[in-house]
């Protein structure tokens, strides 16, 4: 099985990573292992990454892996050095397989080397060495590398240049090989096997630029013999032309790769035993071989499937991935395995357990019985054994009387087991279980007058005492306390014969649930496993264009986008608020720009009150409201009335506009937001769901808002009354008996025309309301003794005058003058004046010549050329301000002529109701975008969406987010845990038709979730989170019969 990258593999993926990687930065760099690490590079709309297995591979990647917690020292400094740095050149190093990536412009230089143990080294651009991988000492044709060592490149494969491709080049290649004695038989040695790539070999050796892989293929393609030595091609003239040939096709197929940006890959694969000839999925294949080109001599090996792949890349890829997915499946089947052993232990441990109670009980039945047979020879041993304890014999001479009579074959001794447990006041005896006979006088009882020293006797002593050794070894050892009768000691054993079978009922009640404890506790950590290996590879999901922002789809089917810092504002502002659309922000610090994005083909539909309420909620929470958990109110304008046009002298901040006209408030929003699912169907499923707000017809819309807008006006009018007093309400009253009846009070208001503002209103007297709408509100709005009221409240019905009726604008100064007198010189000191006069008058016939001979001869030179370097660098450093000041004017201009040159197109288009469709924000996409699955979609993905609680009635996965103190990569953890662990196999409905209950689908998406990559969509801070189990309580409640659709109510407090 191929392993590592060749010299063409390289030249080919470096020539693909120069198309894909050109002009991306790097965003970041993980570890994956000690030698295997992941980067990662960004611009906009274009993320890509590489992964780099030192001394084996470097390609794109479309999966994610679990990267380390923290990273390692050497991936600190690549960070160091790398991160935000743009990819100028990505190349090969001649022809040797090492990959050159340049940054900026070559300021530093990543080597990638693909041979023996493979390296990875960071250079500056002189390529004095930065980082490494790994330091490789001097040694035998191998220069040392360490940090601070120049890398050198001219001893690399072809440096200088890949010399030309000639007939005598050829030969002489051929001769060197002869002379090397290839294939021939060398003098003093044994004659060898003739070798069949001895020919593949020699030009191996003299021709790099040419992979022998390739060289065999092309002497495939031509028909040229592999075999023939080099000594036989050289005498024959045909076939040295035929070789060059050969040579020369593998040269054009190396040309013909290169010619594309994206070349085709092969992969060459076997098919696994059992596997069918039309079955060519990856289960079935074992991967063998990836090459960039369609290798001949596999084409013959009827064994071998081709796989062919768009790109290298997605070639080298798909092969690596395989790999490591055919490990991940023998270490998942390890992993069940060794738990299905830990469960069979198991219940194993508990049989043996009742096995064991079992035995215990017999035994002491057993026991028992023993000694009510026997007691009479049980109370002589007991009788013997007191009595000599009574006549104060040592315990250790009792034990070697009693030895002594076992040896005479004493009955009453040769029941007792040695040695004796006289401590514990007990004896071992040995008994019999059946009736012992009684016997006048044992035979075999000898005295110390009998003993004979004849044989027969011996003979007959060894028979006896092999004879007692099988009895003792057949009779039951059982311990007797002597304090008690032989019936008392019975007793005892009757007893605990009774506690054994108690303990044995006890056991066998509490062994089936110990069991299934045991079980579960196995089960859960094979699933804790199972969930660690399977987050090792899985495919990258490609984010939607507005995933960027803070974003949500509201209840009636609008798109909301939000800006999550001042830049995002900005983008909002210029690519995404176009005629038609909605925007929002509240009076609050840190609010963000909101905007509802109308359906373009009817731009003059009118925006649902409930939608209007919902972006307000987002913007009042992404605001200070949401830590000072102060319920606010916020307003929308139309799109025409937002504009980054500053008055004369003026100049607008980055995330900062100029709103014109009347605002429209919204009633106090509810501190209430929901984390949910949403997921992305297939085009053949969309059909099945109802159309979104945006698709239907406009006909019915003015009605339906109009109801809604007559219903709610005099409770919005309430709402703010109870935020800013009565004055509200005669600004609300006022403007109510000016204005004409509308069909929408949320919404509709007299259209202002372009130019009439200009005409009636002069610019001294134009007070443009200025919006910050920015993360942080500029310090420097108001004077810091001024109250704290918010600035923006100052321009509507406040003020007597007011002139919002006729459409005047107002405007507050985005910045505060302050006058500062100018500081002068510092008096002089006492007796200053009359010392400088002194020294005029002296040295005024001095002149400069003079002037330094004298202090040449004082010695004070020196500090005149210090003085003299000092001010050369004061002029230096007042040169560089000068000339960055300049660079920070022209582009300043820059962006005020761009700026104005944006606002010029954008008022032409709005004036002239022209829709520029430029592809940046297709809100048809939502239209694939659902929050509960219909039977028989096509589930594609999973996003996490954070929106307004009222706007997540359809997600079927949803908690409640309120003002907390959790931070909310906690919660995430928690929310995903709760989803995704410790799901009843019950809960999960298999045939995917009942929405009450998990979809298999559903909870693989979700398990495939990271809480570091989705804990960006939660817009606000700190948060708390209200949730009763979300799908799984839901489904849960649907198998006790209760119903219930999943909604986050009220729950645990995080």
């Amino acid at each position: 099985m191929k392993q590592r990258f060749s010299s063409l593999d390289v030249k080919v993926i470096a020539h693909e990573l120069s198309a894909a990687l050109l002009t991306l930065r790097v965003s970041n760099i993980y570890d994956l292992s000690t030698k295997i690490f992941l980067v990662k590079f960004a611009k906009p709309n274009n993320k890509q990454q590489i992964i780099i297995d030192s001394g084996f591979r470097c390609h794109l990647t479309d999966f994610a892996r679990a990267t380390a917690t923290e990273p390692s020292y050497f991936v600190t400094r690549l960070r160091k050095f790398l991160k935000t740095r743009r990819v100028t050149k990505v190349a090969q190093v001649g022809t040797d397989r090492i990959i050159e990536f340049q940054f900026s412009e070559g300021q530093y230089r990543l080597f990638l080397e693909f041979y023996a143990g493979g390296n990875i080294i960071l250079t500056s651009e002189d390529l004095s060495i930065l980082a490494l991988q790994r330091i490789v000492p001097e040694g035998e044709g191998q220069e040392q590398l360490r940090v601070g060592l120049k890398y050198s490149l001219q001893n690399r494969q072809n440096y200088d240049g890949v010399p030309p491709l000639t007939t005598e080049r050829l030969r002489t290649a051929l001769q060197k090989a002869v002379e090397r004695g290839e294939g021939t038989l060398v003098a003093g040695k044994k004659m060898k096997k003739p070798a069949k790539d001895a020919l593949r070999k020699a030009l191996a050796v003299s021709i790099t630029e040419l992979p022998p892989m390739l060289v065999d293929h092309s002497m495939r393609v031509l028909q040229f013999d592999s075999t023939l030595k080099p000594g036989d091609v050289l005498e024959n003239e045909g076939l040295l032309e035929h070789l060059m040939r050969c040579l020369q096709d593998a040269q054009k197929v190396i040309q013909d790769i290169t010619s594309s940006d994206v070349t085709n890959g092969y992969i060459i694969a076997k098919k696994k035993e059992g596997a069918t000839d039309d079955d060519t999925s990856r289960k079935t294949l074992i991967y063998d071989d990836f090459h960039p080109f369609r290798p001949r001599q596999f084409e013959e090996d009827p064994t071998s499937t081709f796989l062919e792949f768009q790109g290298f890349n997605k070639t080298v890829d798909e092969f690596f991935s395989s790999i490591e997915g055919q490990k991940l499946e023998s270490r998942l089947e390890e992993r069940e395995l060794a738990a299905k052993r830990k469960i069979e232990a198991a219940r194993q441990d508990q049989a043996k357990r009742l096995d064991g109670l079992l035995e215990v009980q017999e035994l002491n039945i057993r026991k028992a019985s023993a000694l009510e047979a026997n007691a009479e020879r049980v109370q002589e041993a007991m009788d013997a054994v007191n009595g000599l304890i009574a006549q104060g014999m040592d315990w250790v001479e009792i034990g070697k009387l009693i030895e002594l009579e076992q040896k005479r074959n004493n009955p009453v001794a040769a029941i007792i087991r040695l040695p004796l447990n006289l401590e514990e006041n007990t004896i071992t005896l040995l008994l019999d279980e059946e009736v012992a006979e009684e016997e006048e006088e044992d035979p075999g009882y000898e005295t110390a007058s009998d003993v004979s020293d004849s044989e027969d006797d011996e003979r007959e002593q060894k028979t006896q005492k092999e004879q007692n050794q099988k009895q003792a070894e057949q009779r039951l050892a059982i311990d007797i306390d002597l304090s008690l009768s032989p019936y008392a000691n019975a007793r005892e054993y009757h007893i605990q014969k009774k506690s054994a079978k108690q303990k044995e009922a006890k056991t066998l009640e509490s062994s089936a649930l110990a069991l299934k404890s045991q079980e579960a506790k196995i089960a859960q950590h094979l699933k804790k496993g199972l969930k660690t290996e399977k987050a090792v590879l899985r495919p990258v999901r490609k984010q939607l264009w507005f995933e960027k922002f803070a974003w949500f789809i509201s209840s009636d089917g609008y798109l909301v986008l939000g800006g999550k810092d001042a830049q995002q504002n900005e983008i909002i502002y210029k690519k995404h608020l176009k005629r038609g659309d909605i925007y929002l922000s509240a009076d609050l610090s840190g609010a963000a720009s909101v905007v509802i994005k109308n359906n373009p083909k009817t731009p003059d539909a009118p925006i649902p009150p409930s939608t209007l309420s919902q972006a307000g909620t987002l913007a009042v929470a992404t605001s200070s409201a949401w830590d000072s958990k102060a319920g606010m109110s916020a307003w929308w304008v139309n799109a025409d009335q937002v504009s980054k046009s500053a008055p004369t002298g003026e100049f607008l901040p980055v995330g900062s506009f100029m709103v014109r006209g009347k605002k429209n408030f919204l009633p106090p929003a509810q501190l209430i937001l929901g984390f949910g699912v949403i997921f992305q169907i297939s085009d053949e499923s969309k059909a099945k769901h109802v159309k979104h707000r945006v698709q239907e017809s406009s006909s019915a819309a003015p009605s339906a808002a109009e109801s809604i807008g007559e219903q709610e006006n005099p409770k919005a009018i309430e709402d703010e009354g109870s935020v800013d007093g009565d004055e509200t309400d005669s600004d609300v009253d006022q403007d109510d008996e000016n204005l004409e009846p509308r069909a929408n009070l949320l919404q509709t208001q007299p259209k202002v025309p372009a130019g009439n503002n200009e005409e009636k209103v002069p610019t001294q007297e134009i007070s443009d309301l200025h919006i910050w709408a920015d993360k942080k509100e500029p310090e420097n709005i108001a004077d810091e003794n001024a109250k704290p009221e918010p600035e923006v409240d100052a321009g509507e019905g406040d003020q007597p005058n007011s002139e919002s009726e006729d459409n005047a604008s107002t405007y507050a100064p985005s910045t505060t003058t302050t006058n500062q007198g100018k500081k002068g010189p510092a008096p002089r000191k006492r007796g200053q004046k009359a010392k400088a006069k002194k020294i005029a008058a002296k040295y005024k016939d001095q002149d400069e010549e003079d002037r330094l001979l004298a202090q040449k001869i004082l010695g004070s030179v020196a500090g005149v050329q210090k003085a003299e370097v000092e001010a050369k660098a004061k002029a230096e450093r007042e040169k560089e301000l000068a000339f960055q000041r300049e660079r920070r004017r022209a582009q300043h201009q820059r962006t005020q002529n761009e700026m104005a040159e944006h606002e010029a197109k954008r008022k032409a288009m709005l004036e002239n109701d022209i829709q520029i469709d430029d592809g940046e924000d297709n809100v048809s996409e939502i239209e694939r975008l659902i929050g509960t699955a219909l039977p028989g979609d096509e589930i594609l993905e999973a996003i996490p969406m954070c929106a307004p609680w009222s706007a997540m009635g359809k997600c079927k996965y949803k908690v409640k987010l309120q003002p907390g103190t959790a931070k909310k990569g906690k919660a995430v953890k928690e929310i995903l845990s709760k989803w995704t662990e410790g799901i009843n196999p019950k809960w999960v409905d298999q045939e995917s038709k009942d929405n009450e209950r998990i979809w298999p689908r559903e909870l693989e998406l979700l398990k495939g979730w990271k809480a570091e990559e989705i804990v960006n969509t939660i817009t606000v801070g700190k948060v708390r989170v209200m949730m009763s189990g979300g799908a799984a309580a839901a489904a849960k409640g649907s198998d006790n019969k209760k119903g219930g659709n999943s909604k986050g109510g009220k729950g645990k407090k995080r």
